[in-house]
């Protein structure tokens, strides 16, 4: 894997970070205020303003906690990558499913962020059942006063279902190798970051303009049109020139 093949998985985290407004709102507004104990992941950020003395101490646990999800992330993304290399995803036919239900997913995140089609969302009602199992292990780390106890929960928040990780998962499934794998999904990991450390510093007044519909719109119209650009490439079975390099998976 170059590195030009990462861009598009950075621009689908960036694009789809849209969506981690609500995921991750609640997490996000307790390390702003102070290290509350988070909501779940479906309810919306609480505004408060951070106070200049302690604006430092926040941007240190907001990066804290973006660390521990991404490295969550990439741990994930090995595991999944790990599957290819160890002969899993060997046979052609099995690579030519998973490169279309890679790109599939991607049509369906864009979809789904556009709220033009939610079936994405059967998927999400998965994360109440887990965070529920989830949250009773983030009761020692609260409340969130230091870098340590933020980098702990975003490591375990990572691990909470959403489609839009899943959609890239299936990608880092395809590399090969977990190395390979892992750096697939910490490209999509930064580009969630500008989004959510962001949210970590402005609270409602960042997520107030993101979740407008033209953003909204646009975001799942890059996204969308990374996996059809993805399953047209499927289904010719050739290259499509300069534009393969802005597939995200790559070709079986």
């Amino acid at each position: 894997m170059n590195a030009l093949s990462l861009v598009p998985m950075f621009l689908v985290g960036l694009a789809g970070s849209v969506h981690c407004i609500g995921m991750c709102g609640g997490i996000v507004g307790a390390l702003s205020l102070g290290g509350g104990t988070p909501a779940a992941p479906s309810r919306p950020v609480i505004a408060i303003a951070v106070a200049r003395p302690a604006l430092q101490s926040n941007v240190l646990r907001v990066l804290a906690y973006n660390g521990g999800r991404i490295g969550s992330y990439m741990l994930a993304g090995a595991m999944a990558g790990s599957l290819a290399g160890a002969g899993m995803l060997h046979m052609a036919s099995l690579q030519v499913a998973g490169y279309w239900l890679a790109n599939l997913m991607l049509v369906a995140l864009g979809l789904y962020l556009m709220d033009a089609w939610r079936g994405l969302a059967h998927l999400e009602a998965a994360g109440n059942v887990v965070w529920r199992r989830v949250r009773p292990l983030l009761k020692p780390l609260m409340p969130m006063d230091t870098p340590l106890k933020a980098l702990a929960v975003g490591g375990l928040w990572g691990w909470v279902p959403c489609g839009m990780v899943y959609s890239a998962l299936l990608t880092a499934m395809l590399q090969g190798s977990a190395i390979d794998g892992a750096a697939a999904m910490a490209a999509f990991g930064l580009g969630t970051l500008p989004m959510l450390f962001g949210m970590g510093l402005l609270g409602t007044r960042l997520r107030a303009q993101m979740q407008r519909r033209p953003v909204r719109i646009a975001s799942g119209l890059l996204v969308l049109g990374f996996g059809l650009l993805g399953l047209l490439r499927a289904a010719n079975g050739v290259s499509l020139g300069w534009l393969d390099a802005l597939c995200v998976t790559g070709h079986p």
